[in-house]
């Protein structure tokens, strides 16, 4: 019973002392039991990310719904996603540290490590664009909001850029040099590009001269009628009215005439209304005051001085003596025009037969004569 009490506490001493070999073992320079414990400081890191996605992230957005003002709410979704970085960076950071790496994969991971925080302010720069420049809103009367949409797509282009460059410095690669190497190598591209540059700096002009907006109802001469959809860099987006979208260079909107429907202040109407010959001078007056006063009593129209108002005898045509009618209507909505013109349409037509005339339609007479025959009944056919 002693041989056996001793062996037992021997043989548990020797089981511990392979079990801290085994532990203190290391494979490429990293102690196991560190490596255990960096994996565990880890799995920490992303459940602790859980933890501030659901409580302190919403905790700071119970805070920021007592303000009076929404920008914060907004500034905070914006920055959600980076700020669920923040605690996986922590962890490991703290991982490194506990694995105790050889000097060269120390400095691999304090880049990598450097390259997740860069990573994590320029992507909270880039998200947070949108709120901050929410805040300006007020700008956009003056600058249009196309113009404001502009800023924003250049600011995030410069945060993009900005952290890029941040993280290639990180990993010793110099921008600097880079970017003037690319100087000459600019000058060839920029020849080539001629016509990326001039529809850019279009695009600004139209901007800056605030010839149409997003929604607009425009016509390029030449080119396409339709809705303006979006206004790019490069080119513009307008819908035509068959829903098919049309992509138009900048420099087209900048060199070729555009009319801009949607800033008409009325809608016109232009008519020319053929009545008999037969009809007498006075009926034509009748015709004309009859018109006239529809127009007047009407709402639907523009009345002088405020509006131009012609109808007048105009023209004596092959078949038909010519009435112009020259109007405009306040509204300048296209549906609402159309059934306006329908209903001054049928007025003209009952004005046209309570003066007793009728309207005019083409009309060739024939006179026939020949030898001996004398001259025969002429004769009107309808063409």
């Amino acid at each position: 019973m002693s041989i056996e009490s001793s062996i037992l506490p021997e043989a548990l001493s020797d089981l511990w002392q392979q079990t801290v070999q085994v532990w203190e073992t290391s494979f490429l320079g990293v102690n196991t039991g560190n490596a255990i414990l960096a994996v565990i400081l880890l799995v920490l890191s992303l459940v602790l990310r859980g933890f501030i996605a659901h409580h302190f992230v919403g905790f700071l957005s119970r805070l920021t719904k007592r303000s009076k003002t929404k920008v914060d709410d907004e500034l905070l979704n914006a920055i959600e996603e980076p700020l669920k970085l923040i605690p996986v960076i922590f962890g490991l950071f703290f991982a490194l540290r506990v694995l105790g790496t050889a000097q060269e994969a120390t400095l691999l991971f304090d880049k990598v490590l450097s390259s997740l925080i860069a990573f994590a302010i320029f992507w909270s720069l880039v998200r947070a664009v949108d709120p901050l420049v929410a805040v300006l809103k007020p700008l956009e009367k003056a600058l249009t909001p196309e113009i404001m949409s502009w800023v924003r797509k250049a600011a995030k282009g410069l945060f993009v850029f900005v952290g890029g460059a941040a993280i290639l410095e990180l990993w010793g690669i110099q921008v600097g040099p880079f970017l003037a190497g690319l100087g000459i190598f600019g000058v060839a591209v920029a020849l080539g590009a001629q016509d990326l540059f001039k529809n850019l700096i279009a695009g600004f002009l139209v901007l800056a001269e605030k010839r149409f907006q997003v929604g607009d109802w425009i016509k390029v001469d030449g080119v396409v009628e339709g809705t303006v959809e979006l206004i790019n860099f490069r080119s513009t987006t307008i819908r035509r009215f068959d829903k098919s979208p049309v992509y138009v260079p900048n420099a087209k909107l900048s060199d070729n005439a555009v009319t801009n429907f949607s800033r008409m202040t009325n809608r016109r109407i232009y008519w020319k209304i053929g009545l008999v010959y037969d009809s007498s001078a006075k009926q034509l007056r009748a015709v004309r005051q009859g018109i006239h006063d529809y127009i007047m009593a009407s709402d639907d129209f523009v009345h002088p001085p405020n509006g131009t108002l012609l109808i007048h005898i105009d023209s004596f045509n092959d078949s038909s003596i010519d009435l112009m009618v020259y109007c405009f209507t306040k509204t300048t909505n296209w549906g609402e025009w159309l059934q306006i013109k329908e209903e001054f349409a049928i007025a003209i037509k009952q004005i046209v037969a309570d003066a007793g005339s009728d309207f005019a339609f083409p009309t060739r007479t024939l006179h026939v004569q020949g030898p001996g025959l004398g001259e025969l009944p002429s004769s009107t056919n309808e063409i």
